[in-house]
């Protein structure tokens, strides 16, 4: 079973990115971030799976988590796409699968391009 992955202070490569996908589901890969720590899980089933695994293991709280899905094989500025049940956080003030606050969805792309290189 493939494991959960967490990028932390090393970046990745896009072409490990593909490994991870390839190993789950050939073109994308589910990942999780958490904005306070700025890391990211990826490679779980599921959004929630990577989203335990950071609450259990990694002391993350849930309204810092939020689920996209990263196609490695698209141009830089198109491989994020903010779409998961995760995000579903009314409490948080987040109805929706996507993610509505903009400044949340900047962030994420920062640390996505800190922590995922060419």
């Amino acid at each position: 079973m493939p494991e959960i992955h967490i990028i932390k202070k090393e970046p990745i490569t896009k072409l490990e990115l593909k490994k991870i996908a390839e190993e789950r589901f050939g073109d994308l890969v589910k990942a999780v971030i958490d904005l306070r720590q700025g890391i990211i899980a990826l490679g779980g089933e599921l959004h929630a799976d990577e989203e335990v695994f950071l609450c259990e293991k990694h002391d993350s709280k849930r309204q810092d988590t939020w689920g996209i899905n990263l196609y490695p094989d698209r141009l830089k500025n198109e491989m994020i796409e903010f779409d998961s049940i995760v995000n579903i956080k009314p409490s948080f003030h987040n109805r929706s699968r996507d993610i509505e606050d903009l400044g949340i969805k900047e962030k994420i792309i920062e640390i996505v391009n800190k922590l995922i290189v060419e």
